[in-house]
Formats: C-alpha cells, structure tokens, sequence
C-alpha cells in the first residue's frame, strides 16, 4: 500500500474485508459460500448472467501443433 495516500475509507473497506476473512481461516470457498449466502438472506435480487466459454490465449492454446523446424 502506498504509505503516501491514506485514504480512511479504503482503510476501513481493507479492515473490514481483514476480518471477514480471518472468520473463515482465509479460505476462499468458505468466503465466497458467506458472502453468497449473506446475498441470499438480503432478499435482494442480483443479476446473473451465464457463464462464458474460455477463449484460446495463443496459437499453441488453440490446439495447434507446434512444428519443428
């Protein structure tokens, strides 16, 4: 963090989100299951939207033989 710009806010988001974690022994899937479930019990609606196939990042990725010379 940049010791130059200290903002109370972001402080307090990057506290918060500290502790939230240390809850859950910092394991990403209990944390996301906390925060889905807490989404859940809001009674809000939130948006979905479908999953989007992965898409090839390079010629060898997209199942192209790589040829020898």
């Amino acid at each position: 963090m940049n010791s130059e710009f200290n903002d109370p806010i972001v402080a307090e988001i990057r506290k918060e989100r500290e502790q939230h974690a240390a809850q859950f022994g910092f394991d990403l899937g209990e944390i996301f299951r906390d925060i889905q479930e807490q989404q859940r019990a809001s009674g809000r609606e939130f948006a979905r939207y479908p999953a989007r196939p992965a898409q090839p990042t390079s010629v060898l990725a997209a199942g192209q033989a790589h040829k020898d010379s």
